[in-house]
């Protein structure tokens, strides 16, 4: 087994207790406290993995799916480490933590990342910074979709008067879940600004790809027209959750495609 293989494997096991034992907590009507500690544990693995692939390739470790789909993993838990904490949605964890188990363990699945990753030779910090920065989005946009679909399973319950369920009395209120998603959404929408800049400034577009960069640029506007609604026309709650998480989901499978 090697290192970054090894590391893989105990950062999805860490994310996988936390969403394990978060869940248990909120069947018992209790508070998911240790939550952030599974995914703070994880995290530290999921930089080993990244540090090694990364001194194995001579460059950002982007090279094949299984490293993009760990580095996903990464930005999701960093914006939760940053953002759950901030508005106290320690639930945003137990939603957040299997997703990100099992991206590490497809990741980990054999034929995936590459053994031997051949060392890049000349780095070009324009195509790699604008890889990082639009990889780095997807993880905040991600969050903000799986906020958007919290807010769903909450405002359903609301409808059907669930009132008495451990899930209902420890998840956030509407307005503070509400909030964390257009937070989320906009600094992915900011951070996926800087991707795209930087991909315009590349010398080589065949380098990076202009289908990649296109669809880029494709994303950034669709998610900025909808803050753009959101912000001046008004959009119902229920109406941005289910545009938020739509929005990804065909953005992820445009990217996947390309």
């Amino acid at each position: 087994m090697t290192p970054s293989i090894f590391y893989l494997l105990i950062a999805a096991i860490l994310a996988g207790m936390a969403g394990y034992l978060g869940m248990r907590s909120v069947q018992h009507g209790q508070r998911s406290s240790w939550t952030v500690v599974w995914m703070l544990m994880s995290f530290v693995a999921q930089c080993a993995v990244l540090g090694v692939r990364g001194e194995l390739r001579g460059q950002c470790p982007l090279g094949d799916l299984g490293e993009i789909v760990v580095f996903l993993a990464w930005s999701m838990t960093i914006f939760y480490l940053l953002i759950g904490s901030t508005y106290r949605l320690s639930l945003l964890g137990v939603f957040s933590a299997p997703v990100v188990s099992m991206m590490l363990f497809v990741a980990a699945v054999p034929g995936v990342m590459e053994v031997s990753p051949e060392r890049a030779i000349n780095v070009e910090p324009w195509h790699e910074t604008h890889a990082a920065l639009s990889v780095l989005s997807y993880g905040a946009l991600g969050l903000a979709a799986i906020a958007g679909v919290m807010f769903m399973v909450l405002n359903n319950k609301l409808k059907h008067h669930e009132m008495k369920s451990g899930l209902f009395l420890k998840l956030p209120p509407l307005s503070s879940i509400t909030a964390s998603m257009v937070r989320l959404t906009g600094v992915g929408t900011l951070v996926l600004s800087g991707g795209v800049f930087c991909g315009l400034l590349m010398p080589d577009k065949t380098a990076g790809g202009w289908a990649h960069l296109w669809a880029a640029v494709a994303v950034w506007v669709s998610y900025t027209l909808l803050l753009t609604i959101w912000q001046v026309r008004g959009m119902t709650p229920v109406r941005m959750a289910m545009s938020v998480v739509a929005l990804f989901v065909v953005s992820l499978v445009v990217f996947v495609v390309l």
